[in-house]
């Protein structure tokens, strides 16, 4: 897929990037809307794709629209952008590598240092998804990236699926440990979700699909 197959999300990058500038002069926001767009399009990608940046960028919506105040929106916006950039699943360094590339990219395009380094910040803060307490930004795009996970039954069975299928080089007794591991880290968070109306509205329903997962998952019979 092209930055062209997705025109609005496009214009919504070149918008947020003018935003964040404040007035600032700088470069032309589209080449790189359409390099970040042409690496959510890459074909190993079947969860962390437009769709799923798409997803965060609403969830933030949400979030901003249900009462979200403080912090500095368009920041995480960017980061949002930025935080599954750069994407393979056979390797553990994608959030550093993405934050590396935020940079690169965002200080060219003519963000302060302060705004760099804040976008960076929260791409890396999304290899733990444990914001501080009053970590107002860290809070809305953690909670806005673990929204899938407080989706509807079918939703969230989707997304499972799309997630074994990104990991399909994985053998299926290694995968169940290891997105067993996964979801006992996140369960074992004192809350998932830190906003108020994520704690509110996506808490409950999340845990009850995490936890029919893993109850799945370990009690699946092993390959022989």
């Amino acid at each position: 897929m092209t930055a062209e197959e997705h025109p609005e999300l496009l214009q919504r990058w070149n918008s947020t990037l003018h935003a964040a500038r404040a007035g600032r002069e700088g470069p032309d926001p589209a080449p790189y809307g359409r390099n970040l767009l042409a690496r959510w399009a890459e074909p190993q990608r079947r969860y962390h794709t437009v769709d799923h940046l798409r997803a965060v960028l609403t969830r933030i919506d949400e979030l901003t629209d249900q009462g979200g105040e403080g912090g500095e929106l368009e920041l995480v916006r960017l980061a949002a952008w930025f935080h599954d950039a750069v994407y393979r699943p056979d390797r553990s360094e994608n959030e550093e590598r993405s934050a590396t590339l935020a940079e690169k990219a965002l200080t060219e395009a003519g963000l302060t240092p302060h705004e760099v380094a804040e976008v960076a910040r929260l791409v890396r803060l999304t290899v733990t998804h444990d914001p501080a307490p009053g970590d107002v930004n860290g809070e809305t795009l953690c909670d806005a990236d673990l929204a899938i996970l407080a989706t509807d039954s079918d939703t969230y069975g989707g997304y499972t699926a799309a997630v074994r299928e990104e990991y399909g080089f994985v053998p299926d007794d290694a995968f169940r440990t290891g997105r067993a591991t996964v979801l006992r880290h996140l369960l074992g968070l004192p809350r998932l979700f830190r906003t108020p109306y994520g704690a509110a509205v996506w808490e409950e329903r999340a845990r009850e699909n995490m936890e029919r997962e893993l109850a799945a998952l370990t009690s699946a019979p092993k390959a022989d």
